[in-house]
C-alpha cells in the first residue's frame, strides 16, 4: 500500500462520519468514563493502574475533533456510548480493529543510515520520532515493557540512525533520531533531516508516524513545523503528548499538560483537514501505553487488511 494511501482515505472517511451528527455539538467526557476497550478487543493487553495526576474534571471534545478510524460508524451513538469508545486521554474512537494489541517479545534487528537498508520483510510499522530529550526511548521502553531495549541517555541526540524493533515477529517499532539538538553537529543534523524526510516518503511498510511532543512545555516552534511538514506531506501522524505527569507551579507562570497540548492543537488546526490522532502519555506513570498499543493494533490491522 502505498504511503499517502492511509491518510488520504482517513480525513475523507472522517468528513463523512461527522456529517451525520452536529459537529458544533460536544461530547462531554468524564475521564473516569474513558474506557480503553470492550473486553473482546483487551484479553490479550495487561490494564495498568490509572494515573492519579488526572483531575477528574469533564473534559469537552468537539464531534469534529475526534478521530474515527476507517470502517467505524458513529452516527447512531449517543454521548454516553461513544464516550466508551474513546481511548482514555486522546480523541481516538475505538474500532473492530482494535485487538491482539499485546507485546509478547520485542528484538533489536539493525540499524539503518539509508531507507533502502532498512527491512525489507514486508512488516507494517510504526516510526517514533520527535524532539531531542522528548523522552522517545523512554516511551519505547514502557512500550515493550523492557528497561533497556532502546538506551535512554542524559546527552540528547544520541539516536543516529534508523533503529527497527520487531514486536511479536509480526510488526516494528521503529526509533528515529531526534531533532532540534542544538549541540550536534551541522553535517550531522542535515543528513539526519535528510534521511528522516526520506524515510517518511519512501517507506511503502510505515502505517503512521508517532510524532512526540513535550506536553510539559509551550509549543515549541520546532514541533509545529514538524507536524505542519507530515501535515502537507500527507504522511499519515498520531500526536503522542508526553510528560504528562509533570506539572508547573501556577505561580511561577507554567501551564498545566492539559494547557499546552490544546494551544498545540489550536496552532496545528489549518495544516489538516481534520484533527490527528493524538493520546496523552507519561513514561513515569504509563499513563498511555495501552492507549497506544491499541491504537496502533487498529491501525495496523487495517493496513494489514487493505
Amino acid at each position: 500500500m502505498i504511503l499517502t494511501k492511509l491518510p488520504r482515505f482517513h480525513l475523507s472517511l472522517a468528513s463523512s462520519h461527522f456529517n451525520f451528527i452536529n459537529p458544533n455539538r460536544p461530547v462531554q467526557l468524564a475521564r473516569t468514563l474513558f474506557s480503553l476497550a470492550p473486553k473482546s478487543n483487551l484479553a490479550t493487553v495487561e490494564p495498568i493502574s490509572d494515573s492519579s495526576t488526572l483531575e477528574d474534571a469533564p473534559v469537552e471534545i468537539p464531534l469534529d475533533k475526534l478521530f474515527i478510524p476507517p470502517e467505524t460508524d458513529i452516527s447512531g451513538e449517543d454521548s454516553s456510548t461513544l464516550a466508551a469508545r474513546i481511548l482514555k486521554g486522546s480523541n481516538i474512537v475505538l474500532s473492530k480493529y482494535a485487538r491482539d494489541a499485546q507485546v509478547v517479545q520485542a528484538d533489536y534487528v539493525k540499524s539503518s543510515v539509508r531507507t533502502e537498508d532498512c527491512p525489507g520483510d514486508g512488516l507494517p510499522e510504526f516510526a517514533l520520532v520527535g524532539r531531542s530529550n522528548v523522552g522517545k526511548s523512554s516511551l519505547l521502553n514502557s512500550l515493550v515493557k523492557r528497561k533497556r531495549l532502546a538506551l535512554t541517555s542524559k546527552k540528547p541526540g544520541k539516536t543516529q540512525c534508523i533503529n527497527h524493533f520487531r514486536i511479536n515477529d509480526n510488526w516494528y517499532l521503529v526509533d528515529l533520531p531526534g531533532y532540534g539538538f542544538a549541540s550536534a553537529p551541522h553535517e550531522l543534523k542535515l543528513d539526519w533531516n535528510k534521511f528522516t524526510k526520506d524515510y517518511f516518503l519512501n517507506r511503502s511498510t510505515l502505517v503512521s508516524v508517532f510524532l512526540l511532543i513535550d506536553a510539559s512545555l509551550p509549543p515549541k516552534q520546532i514541533d509545529l513545523d514538524y507536524a505542519n511538514w507530515l501535515g502537507q506531506n500527507q504522511v499519515p501522524m498520531t500526536m503522542v503528548f508526553t510528560k504528562c505527569d509533570k506539572r508547573k507551579k501556577k505561580k511561577n507562570g507554567g501551564k498545566r499538560p492539559e494547557e499546552n497540548i490544546k494551544e498545540f492543537q489550536d496552532l496545528i488546526q489549518g495544516f489538516f483537514e481534520t484533527t490527528p490522532p493524538w493520546i496523552m502519555t507519561s513514561s513515569v506513570t504509563n499513563q498511555g501505553r495501552d492507549e497506544i498499543l491499541l491504537h496502533m493494533a487498529q491501525l495496523r490491522n487495517y493496513w494489514l487488511k487493505h
